[in-house]
């Protein structure tokens, strides 16, 4: 959703950032492996050792190059079919450690209902995404959905974060909030794909 109304005015600020790494000789491919390595490096080893707070910190960076690799492809001219499919391959990469690093975290600290919400959140992100993957394979659409990745993220890292500075009660609600989201979120991707196929007849 927040693709959506957010995109233009993010890539006032991304673009000139995307221009200028190219003259500097970066390519978007390496910027997205960096920022998938960058991204599954500190979730992992910060969250699960409960510093919580600079673990958001560190992953929000790495994640906003996300945002830069496809200013850089815009620039090119548009991006390739390998960036493409390396792109989505890495966000899904960059999905899963955070949540299984969050599950980890509330696992060692004894919160099972929070580590079972956020399990949830885990699978129910890698469906959202392969629903609409095998949908395009298919010649039908299946975009849209309350909780994308964006807003995924940002529920998740708000939560964590705030958490991690003293904040109580914000995790529990973030992460059963997201768990509840991400469910719709799939159920809504599977409606959008039977209207498209009912569309086309098929």
């Amino acid at each position: 959703m927040l693709n959506i109304f957010a995109r233009a005015s993010v890539s006032r600020v991304t673009d000139p950032i995307g221009a200028w790494l190219l003259r500097r000789g970066l390519t978007p491919n390496s910027v997205t492996v960096l920022g998938t390595v960058g991204s599954v490096a500190t979730s992992l080893w910060f969250i699960p050792r409960g510093e919580l707070f600079v673990g958001t910190v560190l992953v929000t960076v790495f994640v906003l190059l996300d945002l830069i690799d496809g200013a850089m492809a815009r620039a090119q001219g548009g991006g390739t079919r390998f960036g493409a499919v390396l792109d989505a391959s890495c966000d899904r990469i960059a999905d899963g450690a955070l949540f299984a690093a969050i599950a980890w975290w509330a696992f060692g600290e004894g919160e099972q209902g929070l580590a079972a919400a956020t399990l949830v959140s885990l699978v129910g992100a890698q469906v959202t995404s392969y629903v609409k993957a095998r949908a395009e394979a298919s010649g039908l659409s299946a975009d849209g959905g309350i909780a994308e990745r964006a807003e995924r993220f940002i529920i998740a890292l708000v939560g964590i974060g705030l958490h991690g500075l003293g904040v109580p009660y914000v995790l529990p609600v973030a992460l059963y909030l997201l768990a509840a989201l991400v469910t719709i979120t799939v159920v809504q991707r599977i409606l959008a794909v039977s209207r498209a196929a009912k569309e086309l007849g098929t």
